[in-house]
């Protein structure tokens, strides 16, 4: 099976160096060809894995060697298990819709080969990142998926936009990496290993170990090493304050932002706290802060989503608020929730975007909600693909979505960790909150009055520069190629069926055991929910009576008599709560907060650097002082010297004279 493994890492790896280094020999046909292969041959070798597995058979060693320190081996190795075999096939397949998506999406793009040998490229780093069996080769996956993903949000780099967003993406990135350094830092300092199964064995002996920091306060390494990991996931998968960078990685195309937001570079954190689970298991507070922060970022990330009539961004947001979701199931203890939340989510997700960038063809790149309308006639297949992704996200009965987040919201009612009564309520709005915007997306784009082809309410400055913007006045929306279809159908199939076929055994049965560690004397989430587990068809049938399906059918209502029935009542409603309108408009003015205070601090202390240290102290003390004092010494020195005899002559009588009156009184006494 060790060939399964190695064939699903590093096909990628293969076909993304032919298509970037040989791009021009082998062309536009081949580059596509060969990672396309590199990544179905990854995809077929991850399901081969995933069979292997559910046969028994798990696989936890070393590759290579990289080095030994002492005790400490920092080696490239893989750990298979249920776990990382459900992420492998999850990442191969998206990865796989995109690639052949993006044939039809970039056919006109003079970097056609450079795109996909970026993308094949981005697999191989999330591949190493998900079969790690240990905190080096996490980091170098977890740092690729960074360098990759700034690469291709700043794809178009002719664009100032792009190039902002690729530069804040790769910023906040290193803010959020920083906590994770110090976290595997004080994994290996006070596990003295960096292997998995050996810093999860000590982990019970060290969970009432305390350090200092600072004399005098205590702080229990458990929380501390927790919260230090949870920060790399916070700016890895955008949580609230580090998601700032997430809406700006729209300026990349459309194919990256389905491979970046739905299963791959986003996803990294949650699955990365869901391996951890036997470090977290043991620390309330870590788990406290961990459902906080992420019930913040689902319910207040939804509200943006409201506000915004770029097509891809109203996506965005909807990703901001779903691994908001994620982490609160998290901090609910409910890991196996999380992560299957996180496969049924990458599947929808992905087929959202997707059916964005369709539209975007379909309307000659033009991405503003309100130039469209009427789409339904025109981009059929289009549309039934984007309304079964809508369903899925709000949770409709039977579809996949429903599954989860459902599972989510009666987890985090039954959690006991601090934060987790807020982070019920936050769960339950953002549950209206999400069905409102994602059918005002889709009332906006596929229903109402055909609003193209007019005075254009908003330019989109996201598309990419070599196309005409909108459509003209007389032409007509036209459904995408086949390249582009076929993956929506394909995506469109597991958003409907993987959630009842996989809820039984991923949450309730064995799939993850001895994978994921849960405490559940002490967080009895899991326990509670699977009480009332009867199957996935009395689940469905009992969603129907719930609070959540009553809630986004209202959402789903809202919307409907907003944008269909009376489309004056949002103006109006913005106008009256003008303040409120405004904030979100400015996305909580956070972007404004972090430009004045981190970026301005920044360049303020840069600045004062620069004056007092380089200028004063560095320029005008130690280099051109030094230099100056050396001239003042050379001056007096050169008067000395001047080169004539009778000067000289003067000196040494002058000098004999001082030696005598000297001397002389001396030898007297």
């Amino acid at each position: 099976m060790k060939t399964a493994y190695l064939l699903a890492a590093f096909a990628p790896l293969v076909g993304a160096i032919i298509a970037g280094l040989f791009g021009r020999q082998v062309g536009r046909t081949g580059a596509h060809t060969v990672t396309i292969l590199g990544v179905l041959v990854s995809f077929i070798a991850s399901a081969i894995t995933l069979m292997d597995v559910l046969a028994g058979n798990t696989f936890n060693g070393a590759l290579y060697t990289w080095s030994v320190i002492g005790d400490v081996n920092f080696e490239v190795g893989f750990l298979i298990d249920t776990l990382t075999a459900t992420m492998m096939c999850v990442v191969t397949f998206v990865s796989l819709m995109v690639h052949v998506y993006t044939i039809g999406y970039m056919a006109e793009d003079p970097g056609y080969q450079r795109f996909f040998s970026y993308i094949s490229l981005f697999t191989f780093s999330m591949m190493m990142l998900v079969m790690s069996n240990n905190f080096l080769q996490l980091f170098f996956g977890w740092e690729a998926v960074g360098l990759v993903s700034y690469l291709l949000i700043g794809f178009w780099y002719t664009r100032p936009t792009a190039i902002y967003a690729n530069l804040k993406a790769f910023l906040v990135n290193r803010v959020g990496d920083f906590g994770f350094v110090l976290g595997i830092g004080l994994v290996l300092a006070y596990f003295g290993s960096m292997d998995y199964a050996q810093v999860f064995k000590a982990a019970p002996g060290l969970a009432d170990k305390s350090v200092e920091f600072w004399p005098g306060t205590a702080w229990s390494l458990m929380t501390v090493t927790c919260i230090c990991l949870f920060i790399g996931a916070m700016g890895k998968s955008a949580q609230f304050p580090l998601h700032v960078w997430l809406p700006d990685s729209m300026e990349g195309p459309t194919p990256i932002s389905a491979l970046i937001h739905a299963a791959t570079m986003v996803t990294a954190g949650i699955f990365m706290v869901a391996r951890m689970s036997p470090l977290f298991e043991l620390s309330d507070t870590a788990l406290g802060f961990v459902i906080t922060i992420g019930a913040i970022t689902a319910l207040f990330m939804g509200f943006l989503g409201i506000v915004q009539n770029d097509i891809k961004r109203v996506v965005a947001y909807s990703t901001l608020s779903q691994l908001g979701y994620m982490t609160v199931a998290l901090g609910a203890s409910a890991y196996s929730v999380a992560i299957f939340h996180l496969m049924t989510h990458a599947f929808f997700k992905a087929l959202l975007f997707l059916g964005a960038g369709s539209v975007i063809i379909g309307m000659h790149h033009d991405q503003d909600m309100r130039n469209m309308g009427a789409l339904r006639k025109y981009m059929p297949i289009t549309w039934i693909t984007s309304l079964i992704g809508s369903l899925a996200l709000i949770g409709t009965p039977l579809f996949s979505g429903f599954y989860s987040k459902d599972s989510i919201i009666e987890a985090t009612r039954y959690a006991n960790v601090p934060g987790a009564g807020f982070a019920y309520f936050a769960v339950l709005a953002g549950v209206f909150v999400t069905a409102f915007y994602s059918f005002r997306m889709y009332f906006l784009v596929f229903h109402g009055k055909e609003r193209w082809g007019q005075a254009h309410h908003g330019h989109d400055d996201h598309a990419h520069d070599d196309h005409h913007h909108g459509l003209a006045a007389g032409d007509k929306p036209h459904e995408s190629p086949a390249v582009v279809t076929v993956p929506l159908v394909l995506l469109a199939i597991p958003s409907v069926l993987i959630g009842l076929w996989a809820i039984g055994p991923m949450l309730f049965g064995d799939y993850f055991k001895g994978v994921i560690t849960v405490a559940a004397d002490r967080h009895p989430a899991m326990t509670e929910i699977a009480q009332h587990f009867h199957g996935w068809f009395a689940m469905a049938l009992h969603g129907l009576s719930t609070l959540p399906f009553w809630l986004a059918l209202a959402g789903v209502v809202s919307a409907w008599y907003c944008y269909m029935i009376n489309p004056a009542l949002p103006a109006a409603i913005a106008r009256s709560a003008s303040g409120i309108h405004r904030l979100l408009e400015n996305k909580y003015y956070l972007d404004r907060f972090n430009e004045i205070v981190f970026a301005g601090g920044a360049r303020l202390l840069g600045r004062g650097l620069w004056k007092a240290g380089d200028q004063v102290l560095i320029d005008g003390i130690a280099v051109n002082g030094s230099a100056r004092l050396l001239g003042w010494i050379a001056s007096l020195v050169r008067w000395v010297q001047s080169g004539f005899i009778y000067h000289y002559a003067i000196a040494m009588i002058l000098g004999v004279a001082v030696l005598l009156w000297w001397f002389v009184p001396l030898v007297k006494r």
